[in-house]
């Protein structure tokens, strides 16, 4: 079957997808009944099924190159964090590019946290057959609306994402750094000031998501915009039926025991359809995770700060040295130009009256103006001690 613009196709493997046409784009469709659909429609379309307006959906074009947003609108959130695009509904999850292998494991994530309540328990169920869990907290189940369960997959991998970014480049700095305190050369400066540009740029997209959540955290009212299934379902019940879907509590990713803990205290506040606090705990504890990788870099930037104002100090100390000898040459080319001046006077093979039988005295005048040059010099260098121009 063929694909087109606007038509929608159950999950092919890899190697039965064809080429997309003109305008199209490439989503993975997840719903909370666990059903997974590959996309390849037009933004028209995609306008159309989740309700939101074309200035919102452009932010998703990585041909613009938007800064890291999350939006929330009448019947959906937008997303676009980094390489995560996505939309989401109180029922579904559409995720841009699921082939890209930074996306992948977002995928798999979303496989894994949006199960359906029953294959989760079936799951639990098997696990208990082949080992008891230790830990009272993996049998729990988490009534979080589904749309926030979606958010928190969406953050934990972005957080992640940039935290093994910063550990990447701090493992390349600390010994460019080093090597360069070392020795001082052109490569390994090279080599600094590339690193330093990367992390630059990282922490400007790091400062861009920190922001975009407090942000968030400081304005209610865009908090409650995120709950869709209470506005779905009105002031009757804060969560929607068909996203009731559990997951298990542990992640392998990093950030997995802030997220632990933002849910379990999420589960006891419940009630108040004014309340906002669930949502702002879950997105307190990615904001906390985001700060602590915003100082790392910060505390790089600074090390790598006072590393330039070690190596400015370096290079200062050699050009102190070198007006010193500079100095230095100076005062004795200037002592053995007199001397050289009245050696080349007396010298000159010119008769003069006075020089008749006193040859001795042009021995005895180049030993004075010898002495009297050598004497000038150490005058010269003892004064330019005294004043600190030269070093002890």
């Amino acid at each position: 079957m063929g694909r087109e613009s606007g038509y929608v196709f159950p999950a092919d493997p890899p190697g039965g997808l064809k080429k997309k046409g003109a305008g199209s784009w490439n989503w993975i469709l997840m719903q909370s009944s666990g059903q997974e659909i590959i996309l390849e429609v037009d933004k028209y379309a995609i306008m159309h099924r989740v309700k939101i307006h074309a200035r919102d959906l452009r932010i998703l074009d990585p041909l613009l190159s938007y800064p890291s947003a999350i939006l929330g609108r009448e019947k959906a959130i937008v997303l676009n964090l980094e390489h995560i695009k996505a939309i989401i509904t109180a029922e579904e999850v559409l995720l841009r590019d699921p082939s890209d292998d930074n996306i992948a494991p977002v995928v798999e994530e979303l496989r894994r946290r949006l199960k359906p309540v029953n294959d989760n328990r079936e799951d639990n169920e098997d696990d208990k057959d082949l080992a008891v869990q230790p830990d009272a907290e993996m049998g729990e189940e988490d009534d979080s609306p589904f749309e926030f369960r979606a958010l928190e997959v969406a953050l934990e991998a972005i957080c992640s994402y940039l935290a093994a970014r910063t550990i990447e480049l701090e493992t390349a700095v600390y010994p460019a750094l080093d090597m360069l305190t070392s020795k001082i050369s052109s490569r390994n400066l090279d080599r600094v000031r590339k690193l330093k540009s990367q992390m630059t740029r990282l922490t400007a997209r790091v400062q861009k998501v920190r922001d975009e959540l407090e942000q968030l955290l400081d304005d209610d009212d865009d908090m409650a915009d995120l709950y869709l299934s209470r506005k779905l379902a009105g002031t009757s019940s804060p969560v929607s039926g068909s996203g009731a879907a559990s997951w298990f509590l542990a992640s392998p990713t990093i950030g997995s025991k802030i997220s632990r803990a933002s849910r379990a205290s999420m589960a006891s506040m419940r009630g108040d359809d004014n309340d906002v606090e669930d949502l702002e705990m879950l997105l307190e504890a990615y904001f906390m995770q985001i700060d602590g990788t915003l100082n790392k870099l910060t505390t790089l930037r600074e090390y790598i700060d006072n590393t330039e104002d070690y190596i400015n100090i370096q290079l200062d100390n050699h050009r102190n040295q070198l007006i010193q000898l500079e100095l230095v040459l100076s005062s004795g080319t200037v002592s053995m130009s007199i001397y050289s001046l009245v050696a080349g006077i007396f010298g000159m093979n010119i008769p003069y009256t006075w020089n008749d039988d006193h040859g001795f005295m042009f021995k005895w005048v180049v030993i004075v103006t010898g002495a009297c040059c050598a004497i000038l010099f150490l005058i010269v260098v003892f004064y330019a001690r005294r004043k600190g121009l030269i070093g002890s």
